[in-house]
């Protein structure tokens, strides 16, 4: 793995986390639904002994953007795979926000239940599959601007 393809990769990472924190922000906003519960809740999926504490929502929001970094450097990866190289333009952008759908899948039908099934009652389902396809978008702009496009391509 290149450095190159590293970089990229956490670009499209922190570009789709932060939209997702954003939308979750905006949705909370305007339903007056508290955030703060979603963020805990990230914290107690993934270590239950730091749900408690005070900085847990802070922690979860940190979890969540290494989480989301570590996602844009496997998408920005597999992407490199030779059969996806062969994938042009917007066809890879629509790929990238298909596995995050896919992502989203996994994480609320297979890997949340079992983790923290509370968490899938923080926000409506709806709510939750257009967080991670947005963190798609995100990343697949991300890939596709001049300074990261090489991303998708040979180096």
């Amino acid at each position: 793995m290149t450095r190159r393809i590293v970089q990229r990769g956490v670009a499209a990472g922190l570009a789709g986390g932060a939209a997702e924190i954003a939308w979750v922000a905006a949705y909370s906003g305007i339903t007056a639904t508290p955030a703060a519960p979603v963020a805990r809740g990230v914290t107690t999926a993934l270590f239950p002994a730091l749900g408690t504490l005070p900085a847990a929502p802070a922690i979860g929001i940190a979890l969540h953007m290494v989480l989301a970094i570590g996602l844009g450097i496997a998408v920005a990866t597999a992407l490199r795979a030779p059969l996806l190289r062969m994938i042009a333009g917007w066809s890879q952008s629509l790929l990238v926000v298909a596995v995050l759908g896919a992502v989203w899948s996994f994480n609320f039908l297979v890997l949340l239940p079992t983790l923290d099934p509370a968490f899938l009652t923080l926000l409506p389902i709806g709510v939750t599959l257009a967080s991670k396809l947005l963190f798609g978008v995100s990343a697949a702009a991300v890939l596709r601007t001049p300074r990261t496009a090489g991303a998708f391509q040979a180096s």
